[in-house]
């Protein structure tokens, strides 16, 4: 006996048949009224019900294949749930796309909080520049009660995965396959953060593959989900701006981080600009825009009282562009030494941190 409510079992088991989406699970269940009945549907039946011939046999010769105890068994064993667009914790600004997914596996928990969410995504081959903008972004957003969503992909999208953690924020990873396989397979210790202070979604039940053309299907439910997009930094060519492009599509605000005119890596970030994304330099650019209250009087900025000579150098040569140890060392006339252990010492207070080897530079904790 499948143990699944509200049908959901034969959601899944649709799901699985290449070919039925949004739009033709739509004209099943107003047929048959549910998919449990649409499941056991003779071939005539199904035709009646608007499919062509190609996709009733196709259903016809998949559903013979497809064990749902099997499907339901394996989600259980991995931790997943499903829930249809139908269910109560659906959440409620996807639904508002035009292509929304008709059904989610989700592992860990979604939230009624998380509706107030950006998503922030970016190149996966980061400069130093990218990650620094991300972590502080991600990382001030979230003190605001934004939820970080993203791709869990390498690069920018780890980044703000792990800053939105690392500042005890809520956060959300949008994956390209079935939640049993975590890709990159790296990324399994983060994707196990995740799922504590947040969650994993996919549109693609267990045991689906990655798959190159899931990619950009997954850009859509990052953008359907969020309130705007951010993207940090991204090349001309990056996938990023499959994001940016969607969430246009879908009424949502664009932001970009301006870079240098040099830099191929920003070059994506300021042709969004140039076409009219919003600039973003600070968090609260995003807050405003989105007409979310800023940082309240616990979070404000704390003021820096240097312990020693070599703590006021530093502070006095850094700022929030990185510089190299080296540089440090001739500006200020101390040695290696003193001023690596100083920055050790300032990296633990939050005062400054480490954004490349041996290249640092301020927080916004100042």
């Amino acid at each position: 006996m499948i143990h699944c409510s509200h049908e959901i079992s034969y959601w899944i088991g649709f799901s699985r048949i290449p070919g039925i989406g949004r739009v033709k699970l739509g004209l099943i269940e107003n047929h048959f009224g549910s998919l449990s009945r649409a499941w056991h549907a003779s071939r005539n039946e199904l035709k009646r019900c608007g499919l062509d011939d190609n996709i009733t046999e196709m259903v016809i010769d998949c559903r013979s294949k497809i064990d749902l105890q099997f499907e339901v068994d394996r989600m259980n064993k991995h931790g997943i749930r499903a829930i249809s667009h139908k269910d109560e914790g659906y959440p409620e600004r996807l639904k508002q796309i035009y292509d929304f997914p008709p059904l989610l596996f989700i592992k860990g928990e979604l939230l009624p909080e998380d509706e107030i969410g950006v998503a922030i995504v970016g190149s996966r081959d980061m400069t130093s520049y990218g990650r620094q903008v991300t972590e502080e972004l991600a990382s001030e957003l979230v003190k605001s009660g934004i939820t970080i969503i993203s791709g869990m992909a390498r690069g920018v999208d780890s980044i703000a995965h792990q800053a939105a953690l690392s500042a005890g924020g809520r956060t959300i990873a949008v994956c390209a396959a079935g939640l049993d396989i975590i890709y990159p397979p790296s990324n399994s210790a983060l994707a196990s953060k995740i799922i504590r202070r947040g969650a994993i979604v996919s549109e693609y039940a267990p045991g689906t593959k990655p798959r190159p053309e899931y990619f950009p299907r997954r850009n859509r439910i990052m953008s359907g989900m969020a309130l705007g997009v951010l993207l940090t930094e991204a090349r001309k060519e990056s996938g990023a701006l499959i994001t940016a492009k969607l969430a246009l599509d879908y009424n949502r605000e664009v932001f970009a981080v301006p870079g240098s005119i040099y830099s191929q890596g920003s070059k994506g970030c300021n042709w969004l600009l140039q076409e009219g994304a919003k600039v973003v330099t600070k968090a609260n650019d995003v807050l405003e825009e989105l007409n979310i209250p800023v940082l309240n009087s616990q979070q404000k900025m704390k003021e820096v009282i240097p312990g020693d000579e070599v703590e006021c150098a530093i502070i006095k040569a850094l700022t929030f562009e990185p510089l190299h140890v080296d540089a440090l060392v001739r500006v200020s006339n101390f040695s290696t030494a003193r001023i690596t252990a100083s920055l050790a010492i300032m990296e633990i207070k939050g005062w400054v941190k480490q954004v490349g080897a041996m290249t640092y530079a301020l927080t916004g904790n100042r």
